[in-house]
């Protein structure tokens, strides 16, 4: 199954100093048709302006992950950790029996672009814990790079669920193929710049698909037997593969 999500289809939230585009049921936007994709629960790509952000708030039983895109953001959590997430780098938060935490824009200049993405844990209560590290464009550059993983992925940071997160940075002529293993759920996310997507699945017309992609759209997959991601320009993408 193949759905297209243009960016404007996203719910939209406008709090002055918090933009938010919401991909699935969440805060003011409800909709339970579209609450959740396979054990991803939340995807949103938030803008907060110059000197504010989240104050401490709780969470408890779930994966949280954090791209910055551009800017800087200010991490503090109840377990003692404080850090600044700069563009590039990746978080991964495990709140598990309950924890307390604030994100904050620190420049007094400069807004901050990220996504942030919660998923299912497999497991209850788990001790939570937190990890972050930065992943470079040149790393990137014409592969999916794992940087989320709930297996043994070089490099990569752990998250506890059967999901893997890949970043990948695209010039003109350049593309990725990725080739799920077994019946898979597949979520793609043009972060910046245009690609079209290229699937091939059985239940499709032809037993194949493309789909031109912009900044901010997205595909979800389910049981594609093969994707590839091409650009004519140059694309920032994010794939997700879950279980």
């Amino acid at each position: 199954m193949l759905q297209y999500i243009p960016s404007d289809a996203r719910f939209t939230a406008d709090h002055g100093w918090l933009q938010s585009r919401f991909s699935f049921s969440f805060a003011e936007y409800q909709d339970p048709a579209n609450a959740r994709f396979g054990m991803m629960r939340v995807f949103n790509d938030d803008i907060v302006q110059p000197g504010t952000g989240f104050g401490m708030h709780p969470h408890a039983d779930m994966e949280i992950v954090t791209y910055v895109i551009d800017g800087k953001l200010e991490h503090k959590d109840s377990l003692g950790n404080k850090g600044v997430i700069d563009a590039g780098e990746v978080q991964r938060m495990t709140a598990g029996s309950g924890i307390y935490h604030s994100e904050y824009n620190p420049s007094a200049e400069r807004p901050v672009r990220l996504l942030q993405m919660w998923v299912y844990p497999k497991h209850k209560d788990l001790t939570p814990s937190w990890e972050q590290k930065r992943f470079t464009r040149e790393e990137q550059h014409g592969k999916l790079l794992p940087v989320i993983s709930g297996g043994e992925r070089e490099g990569a940071l752990h998250i506890h669920q059967d999901a893997t997160f890949y970043l990948s940075t695209l010039q003109a002529g350049e593309s990725v193929r990725h080739t799920p293993n077994g019946n898979r759920r597949l979520l793609l996310f043009v972060i910046k710049g245009a690609a079209t997507a290229t699937v091939s699945d059985a239940s499709l017309e032809g037993g194949e698909a493309t789909q031109p992609l912009t900044e901010g759209d997205a595909l979800r997959l389910t049981n594609a037997a093969d994707l590839v991601i091409g650009t004519d320009a140059a694309a920032e993408l994010l794939l997700v593969d879950l279980a």
